[in-house]
């Protein structure tokens, strides 16, 4: 396929490119800066400039391609306050993808998150069954599913929200990181019992070129290998990295200590994928968090550089 990839130069999307290259596919990649193109041609993909604001350059690309891959969301915007700004800008995004798209029968690819099941009163791990009616990007992730019916091939690829790996410089791991060696102590809250999911940036590629090639429509899907990590474990993991004790706060000392990460650091959010290696013959193959972390990549201080 020729394949239009927005966030191609991005952590998920400098995995997911080669990915495709590799699986013989064609591969476009939005870009916005003159940084971004250079890495997008020395990959061996073909650049389209333009960023999530140019909908009609969007439309035109998405128009042009076999299939189209989603990755790009704001996350400069979001780390400076403007979540609400980033989740529209997606939302048009996708409204713009799914109308050049419409009635093609050719695949769209877009990202969620399982974090977003976190605070949803779920009794058991998140399946890819479980879904909201309304939210920040839960709109989006519905209306994704929703372009099954206007003859899209529509899937969602729900990422665990810590996607680790070498290539992850921006992402929540990142930047719990930093937050410890800005604070001396690596910190969980309470008992730290709560439970992120994880999966290594590999694995996700892999999961969204499969997704591509043959999921079917309307589709959630979860990149999810560890299916659970105590946080206390994670501030251990870190601990060692840095050489730094891991300690536990109380809960209302959260929001000071890991700024817009307090309510997340204190989300239980098992997830399982089950279903997607089921339908997808998906198998992670790389490592898993912990042993991740053990590498000591993480701990490279010019690797570690939160937005």
């Amino acid at each position: 396929m020729r394949v239009f990839v927005t966030g191609a130069s991005g952590h998920v999307g400098s995995a997911v490119v080669p990915e495709l290259l590799e699986a013989g596919h064609q591969v476009v990649g939005l870009a916005r800066s003159d940084k971004s193109a250079a890495a997008l041609t020395a990959a061996g993909a073909e650049v389209h400039r333009g960023d999530l604001d140019d909908l009609d350059g969007l439309a035109v690309a998405a128009a042009a391609a076999d299939g189209v891959i989603h990755l790009a969301f704001k996350h400069d915007a979001m780390f400076a306050g403007d979540f609400d700004g980033a989740v529209a800008a997606d939302l048009r995004a996708i409204d713009a993808l799914g109308n050049a798209l419409a009635g093609t029968g050719r695949p769209l690819v877009t990202t969620s998150g399982t974090m977003l099941l976190a605070f949803a009163g779920l009794e058991d791990a998140a399946t890819e069954a479980d879904a909201l009616d309304a939210g920040p990007r839960i709109d989006a992730e519905n209306a994704v599913v929703a372009l099954a019916e206007r003859g899209i091939r529509s899937s969602v690829v729900r990422l665990a929200p810590t996607v680790h790996s070498a290539l992850d410089h921006n992402g929540f791991v990142p930047t719990l990181i930093s937050i410890a060696r800005s604070k001396g102590v690596s910190a969980y809250v309470g008992d730290g019992a709560n439970r992120w999911p994880a999966v290594h940036t590999l694995d996700a590629a892999r999961l969204y070129r499969l997704a591509l090639e043959s999921a079917p429509a309307g589709s959630r899907l979860h990149a999810v290998d560890d299916e659970g990590i105590t946080f206390r474990r994670i501030a251990e993991g870190i601990g060692r990295g840095l050489n730094l004790p891991a300690v536990s706060i109380p809960p209302t000392e959260a929001d000071a200590h890991f700024g817009f990460l307090g309510a997340l650091a204190r989300a239980d959010n098992p997830s399982s994928s089950t279903l997607t290696q089921d339908l997808l013959g998906w198998k992670p193959v790389q490592p898993g968090l912990i042993d991740d972390l053990g590498q000591g990549h993480y701990f490279d201080a010019s690797a570690t550089t939160p937005r």
